[in-house]
């Protein structure tokens, strides 16, 4: 069950009227969620009014599969059961959110920047692992709905949340600081994502550092020491950040690093007088940051260096995210989650490491504003140094990848407007041994060009 969540507590947390019998007054719930299929017994369900699909019509549904009760912008006809009249629902799934969290007692440990937010959860979640019982945010549960949803699946056997933040605006982090009352921040660098709507670094910095709004009194700032814009994060409200970084400037910082190349890492993490012997399964040197990441939060949590090194060897690949998938015919590069300028010339230095012919499949990058164009060009010029055998554009916005490219690439060059052209010839351009890059922003779908690769 959930801790003090009875269905008279939840209408005044979302200030919704309830509308019951007496036989349910008292009755904590043990779920909450937003998918019908999801619904198991006592849990509630949040009906929404969405794009395809009105959650309404499920209401009498849920109530099959056992829902103690619902949560609704309408009225049900006929109810099976309970249910809370809201005027939204999205509204209302944030407010019961904002009381569950203060009602649990719990360390929070929030994570956001431009790359990397993802594999640092992972890295610190691996780490935390080895001491505590941990829930982190699962999937893309990172925004407004997922956050909220996350923070609602804590029990009391859990210890610690580790909690993904992202955002695409002003005011966005400043609502998930809210919700999920951080007692740890961690910040892992500034980049080039959502200009559209945050225009340059320095609103991406503001718009992040949000995340600050409702951290704890007592809470720890964590930041990436080698980021500029971090770097300007001196205090706030009497917090002093303690950064990571390769600089021997920041409070831990890695030396003696070996790369494996596609096979991860190895380091020394320099951390309070004393020496932490890191192998890093990993590739690419942006994981060491995350692996820092995670020892200043494990060293922030009490947690030993031993346990601290161990669970950084436990961290696993995601399916999308500089995933290294090795086959008999080929290896593949499955980094086509999402993409910015930051993220994509670290997967170009990632495939760089293969010893092997090198094939690069580049695609768009999304919501990078007035800037776009340049910014294509910019990985345009970049791949372009490098000792890629094959570089294949796909997309609108690849078209000035390609374009920049086609001037000093030295290695076979193509284009292709959609995905669909470039897996009708991925048999005649890819070859057995091939290491094998694909990145783009999710929009792209190009987690298809890596499915066709894997037949």
């Amino acid at each position: 069950m959930m801790k003090n969540m009875t269905l008279t507590q939840i209408a005044k947390a979302c200030n919704g009227n309830l509308f019951f019998d007496k036989d349910y007054d008292g009755r904590e719930i043990s779920g909450v969620v937003m998918d019908s299929r999801l619904v198991e017994k006592d849990y509630i369900f949040i009906a929404t009014v969405g794009e395809r699909v009105d959650g309404h019509s499920f209401i009498n549904e849920v109530f099959d599969k056992g829902a103690i009760a619902v949560i609704c912008e309408k009225a049900p006809r006929n109810p099976k059961g309970p249910y809370i009249l809201v005027e939204n629902s999205l509204i209302a799934l944030k407010n019961i959110a904002i009381w569950y969290r203060m009602q649990l007692d719990i360390k929070v440990v929030g994570i956001t920047g431009s790359v990397g937010k993802t594999s640092t959860k992972e890295f610190i979640s691996a780490v935390l692992s080895m001491k505590y019982n941990v829930l982190k945010t699962e999937g893309n549960y990172n925004n407004e709905i997922g956050l909220p949803l996350t923070i609602l699946k804590i029990r009391d056997n859990h210890h610690i949340a580790v909690l993904e933040m992202g955002i695409s605006d002003f005011g966005e982090m400043h609502r998930l600081s809210e919700i999920a009352k951080p007692d740890i921040c961690v910040l892992t660098n500034i980049g080039y994502c959502h200009l559209e709507n945050l225009g340059t670094r320095q609103g991406i910095l503001k718009a992040k550092s949000e995340i600050f709004d409702f951290m704890k009194e007592d809470g720890k700032i964590i930041l990436n020491g080698d980021d500029d814009m971090l770097a300007t994060i001196k205090k706030f409200k009497g917090i002093i950040p303690i950064t990571f970084g390769f600089g021997k400037n920041n409070d831990i910082y890695a030396t003696n690093i070996k790369a494996d190349g596609l096979y991860g890492s190895t380091c020394d993490i320099h951390a309070k007088n004393c020496l932490i012997q890191a192998n890093i399964p990993l590739p690419g040197e942006h994981m060491i940051l995350n692996a820092l990441a995670a020892t200043l939060v494990g060293i922030t949590l009490d947690m030993t260096y031993e346990d601290i090194s161990s669970g950084i060897e436990m961290v696993k690949p995601l399916g999308g995210r500089s995933n290294i998938i090795r086959q008999e015919k080929r290896t593949i590069i499955d980094d086509c989650y999402n993409a910015n300028p930051v993220s994509m010339k670290a997967a170009i230095d990632l495939l760089t490491k293969a010893d092997t012919r090198k094939v690069a499949i580049l695609g768009d990058m999304f919501e990078l504003g007035k800037e776009e164009k340049e910014l294509h060009e910019e990985i345009g010029a970049y791949v372009s140094a490098k000792a890629i055998d094959t570089l294949i554009c796909v997309g609108k916005l690849a078209s000035y990848l390609y374009d920049e490219a086609s001037k000093s690439f030295q290695g076979t060059l193509l284009y292709y407007e959609n995905r669909e052209e470039l897996i009708k010839e991925l048999p005649s351009i890819t070859k057995e041994g091939d290491t094998i890059l694909v990145k783009a922003s999710h929009g792209m779908g190009l987690e298809n060009v890596v499915k066709a690769l894997l037949i």
